[in-house]
């Protein structure tokens, strides 16, 4: 008996790893800080390397160059962001968990940037982009995705 507990706690768990995918380096933060945390004073973690973790919402589905992970905080989310090509997240982990080792960094937009900016990101998700909802400029943080886990 103590045998087959044994057989089956081992099982468990590699099912676990076997099931995780891995993208870019290896995560090597321990600590994680929560979206919302980063979302709350986000000016403190410019430029600084976090360890997140979170529901993917959504990934780009033209090049699979970013995705974006629901926050611990009801209506808040960030998106993770890397060099087309440098890594691809599957389209497929909508819904997923993933665990994202990245630099925090800060976005500022004129008007006319945020314009073309929200209407690129509506072509890439086949979605209409009505220009009268960008009023002014913006500014956004996102974190630039290093390493990856998705379970």
């Amino acid at each position: 008996m103590r045998y087959l507990v044994t057989l089956l706690a081992f099982v468990i768990t590699f099912n676990s790893y076997a099931q995780s995918e891995k993208f870019g380096r290896e995560i090597s933060l321990t600590e994680k800080t929560s979206i919302s945390k980063i979302l709350t004073a986000p000016e403190d973690f410019v430029g600084k390397t976090v360890l997140v973790e979170g529901e993917i919402l959504d990934v780009c589905a033209m090049a699979g160059c970013w995705m974006e992970l629901k926050s611990d905080a009801e209506n808040q989310k960030i998106k993770i962001k890397v060099k087309d090509g440098d890594i691809v997240f599957p389209v497929e982990a909508k819904g997923k968990n993933a665990v994202v080792e990245g630099t925090v960094y800060k976005i500022d937009l004129t008007k006319e940037e945020a314009l073309e900016y929200y209407e690129h990101v509506a072509a890439e998700q086949g979605t209409e982009f009505d220009p009268a909802t960008v009023t002014g400029p913006i500014t956004f943080y996102q974190i630039k995705g290093l390493g990856a886990e998705i379970k």
